[in-house]
């Protein structure tokens, strides 16, 4: 790592991403890309990098901090292999991790949008990526360099003068910010944003709540993991949200606490995105992200116990509570055997958003006949399902005859 330009006692791998460094985003991608040991040029050993040793040995691999290039020397064996990250690289792991795969390379781009970027020109049509992987026979080279150089430098003249293949990566990883060079903090806020989108949004078409978590994640999700919010304190918040909210209905108030389930929801599938954030990086594993089949059943149950509370059958005396809870409860089965029978519509997705369920449950509990309209939405998911069924068999019916003939 070397001084940043704009900041001469500070380290561009010190610069914050999601609440990370750039450095604990690359031992990551080392760590993945199975490194036993781990080097980092630096004038001393900060409290940063006592904190990423922990990580590095905490995986099996050996951490070293060392003040010139020909410390290096010693450390690396010919039989070895290198995997040399740019000061201020980060790259989408997946990324670059397919992209060195295949043996030794020095990846390259074009020397135009190269030097744009901050990356260091290789000669009059290239410029480095800052991403290498090299056999360790070239190490032995920084031993005759001046103790000025820096290593990632010193080891790309090496390499280019040892003929270590070089591949360009794909225009499309700089044009959407999947790869890229921190230089200052300003361009680590500007590059936060989108590096939160790429991890975010998910390929297949989302319901409203799974959409507008998202976007709360890509605006506040960078001041919380500033503030040093981990996803498992998010999701404690999503788990207070929901206990509020039964404890709302069984005081009388269903319409709040129905929109408290429904926060609730929405609180965990930010907790789920921000661990989703996490494990793209390669940073941590999604510990207590409320995604798992325990949340979802016990959340369900808060709202077929809202739904019974608020149920109109209440007033009524010798009314069985079974009866209350008939209705609400065939309405979350049913809401979770569609998008099972029917998993290949788009439109199954809002069925399993429980931010759009509890909202909707919220103002039918406000302004309408509870008990009756229930009882409709149910008759109409079970009507839709059974005819978008029947029309799936037509059309395979037709397929097959058409087939034969």
């Amino acid at each position: 790592m070397d001084a940043a330009a704009e900041e001469p006692s500070g380290l561009r791998g010190h610069l914050p991403i999601g609440g990370r460094s750039v450095l604990r985003h690359q031992v990551g991608l080392a760590l993945a890309f199975g490194c036993a040991r781990i080097v980092v040029q630096a004038e001393a050993l900060t409290g940063e990098l006592v904190a990423l040793q922990h990580v590095a040995e905490s995986a099996g691999a050996r951490f070293h901090v060392i003040p010139t290039a020909r410390a290096l020397v010693p450390l690396v064996s010919p039989e070895d292999e290198l995997l040399v990250l740019a000061d201020g690289l980060l790259a989408v792991p997946e990324d670059a991790l397919r992209l060195l795969n295949d043996g030794p390379v020095i990846l390259t781009m074009p020397v135009e949008t190269g030097l744009a970027a901050g990356f260091e020109r290789i000669d009059i049509n290239h410029a480095s990526a800052g991403a290498m992987r090299l056999p360790g026979r070239v190490v032995a080279g920084l031993g005759e360099l001046p103790p000025e150089w820096s290593p990632a430098s010193a080891l790309l003249r090496i390499a280019v003068q040892a003929g270590v293949p070089q591949r360009d990566i794909p225009f499309a990883f700089i044009d959407q910010g999947r790869w890229r060079l921190i230089r200052s903090e300003d361009e680590a806020h500007r590059a936060e944003p989108g590096w939160l989108r790429l991890h975010t949004i998910g390929a297949h078409r989302r319901s409203p709540g799974e959409m507008l978590a998202g976007i709360a994640v890509q605006k506040i999700g960078p001041a919380l993991l500033h503030a040093g919010t981990r996803p498992y304190i998010v999701t404690i918040a999503s788990f207070a949200l929901g206990v509020l909210g039964v404890g709302a209905g069984w005081f009388g108030s269903a319409t709040i606490g129905f929109a408290l389930l429904a926060l609730c929801w929405l609180v965990a599938e930010c907790a789920a995105l921000l661990a989703r954030v996490e494990r793209a990086s390669l940073l941590a594993s999604a510990r207590m992200a409320p995604t798992g089949a325990a949340f979802a059943l016990l959340l369900d149950a808060g709202f077929v116990a809202l739904c019974a509370w608020r149920s109109e059958l209440a007033d009524i005396s010798g009314v069985a509570a079974a009866l209350r809870l008939f209705a609400p409860l065939v309405l979350m089965l049913t809401l979770r055997l569609v998008p099972a029978v029917c998993a290949a519509r788009d439109w199954t997705s809002w069925l399993s958003d429980r931010f759009l369920c509890g909202i909707g449950l919220a103002v039918l509990s406000a302004i309408g006949p509870f008990d009756a309209v229930l009882r409709m939405v149910v008759l109409a998911l079970l009507a839709g399902t059974l005819l978008d069924a029947s029309a799936v068999g037509r059309r395979t019916a037709n397929a097959a005859s058409t087939i034969r003939e």
